[in-house]
């Protein structure tokens, strides 16, 4: 019997000896390694700035601080993604302003985009899910006929780093693209993330990139590479920044990682074509979404999702795949199930098609060290579980 588990992170000797030769280098934080690894990040998704950090949530955080986004502002997004999309607006004194998804679709209905952007509107964050990316260009149509093109565009592109929109590397549609890089993801460096972006004056900032680095070190106007030179210990603070840096460790994973990502990416395509193959014929089955040939997935997730089931089933079913040792998920609860959100005010039933979506999706394992051999045992002991009812 196979034990399959859900998102094991896929690291190589290669990542190792990256990781040994860093920590013999006697320079382990934020250095050499993050600068270069800044660099072919925004090659790779064919941007003019990276910013690498050490989470997407930090990313997110990070420029709605030094945009000077919040309390007072409003900021428009989904309840169907991670908490981390919304709970950096709540850091900021924000309440977030959500929109349903689209009907059968896990993305935001760029309809209901346009009818929630009032004159208090700054910003809005939409996430990709599961790798595919939103209508980045419809977004923007619609700020276009709201005669709103000073709303900033923040991408929660946490789920697809790699993913292609239009024949382009995700990464430079919107204002503003983050990225996790978290063990879970495709792409990792343990913990991490990034932002990537092309307009380094946009709010007319004089070096967005220089004010991101800074405010990521508490506002300090030195890092510790530069504080280590002779005798230049001395600096500013010059903002109330956070403490969010990658180290060169953390870096050095992503550089080796970014050498092998588009094999990794294959892999994943052709497991996902066989769950694809195999589930197409179920009629209780329903795939996770339709090809498209303006859109290109990364493959991160597999959000099945089962005809006619309950949320109570469903998670029955979870169950059982369990006791079989194979791992399964759910891509996501929306936010307003949650106490939290639940206390701010919100309410299930106003995001139906969310949890529409939400009640009978299964995300099967799926990652590039499963086997064809795996992938075909998870479909046929996920169609014994589901026979069952």
């Amino acid at each position: 019997m196979y034990k399959i588990p859900f998102s094991p992170p896929d690291i190589s000797e290669d990542e190792i000896a990256a990781v040994s030769e860093v920590l013999r280098s006697g320079w382990i934080t934020t250095g050499p390694n993050t600068a270069l690894f800044e660099q072919e990040l925004a090659h790779y998704c064919g941007t003019q700035y990276a910013v690498a950090l050490n989470s997407a949530t930090a990313g997110l955080e990070l420029i709605l601080k030094v945009l000077d986004i919040g309390r007072d502002d409003e900021v428009i997004t989904t309840p169907y993604t991670y908490a981390a999309t919304s709970n950096v607006l709540v850091h900021r004194g924000i309440k977030p302003t959500f929109v349903d998804v689209k009907k059968d679709s896990f993305l935001i209905d760029e309809d209901k985009i346009y009818e929630a952007i009032t004159p208090k509107t700054k910003a809005i964050i939409t996430v990709d899910i599961a790798g595919v990316p939103v209508n980045y260009d419809a977004i923007r149509k619609v700020l276009n006929i709201k005669q709103r093109e000073d709303i900033t565009l923040i991408s929660d592109s946490a789920h697809s780093f790699g993913s292609s929109y239009k024949g382009h590397k995700v990464g430079g549609q919107m204002d503003f693209h983050v990225f996790s890089f978290h063990a879970v993801k495709n792409f990792t460096t343990a913990e991490g993330g990034a932002i990537t972006y092309n307009d380094n004056s946009f709010y007319g900032k004089d070096d967005l990139y220089k004010e991101f680095k800074y405010t990521s070190l508490h506002g300090q106007n030195k890092d510790a590479l530069s504080k280590t030179q002779a005798g230049a210990w001395k600096y500013d603070i010059l903002t109330d920044g956070f403490k969010c840096n990658m180290t060169d460790i953390m870096a050095s994973i992503g550089r080796v990682q970014l050498r092998r990502y588009e094999e990794m990416l294959r892999t994943r395509a052709a497991l996902h074509e066989i769950y694809s193959q195999l589930l197409g014929t179920k009629e209780w089955a329903i795939l996770p979404f339709e090809k498209n040939t303006e859109l290109e997935t990364n493959y991160h997730l597999y959000t099945l999702r089962l005809k006619g089931f309950s949320e109570e089933q469903r998670d029955r079913v979870i169950q059982m795949l369990g006791e079989k040792n194979i791992a399964a998920n759910v891509h996501f609860m929306p936010l307003p199930m949650f106490t939290l959100y639940r206390n701010l005010g919100y309410r299930l039933e106003d995001y139906p098609n969310a949890h529409a979506q939400y009640v009978n999706e299964i995300t099967l394992p799926l990652n590039s060290k499963l086997s064809v051999d795996e992938a075909e045992y998870v479909v046929k002991e996920l169609n014994k579980c589901v026979e069952n009812f």
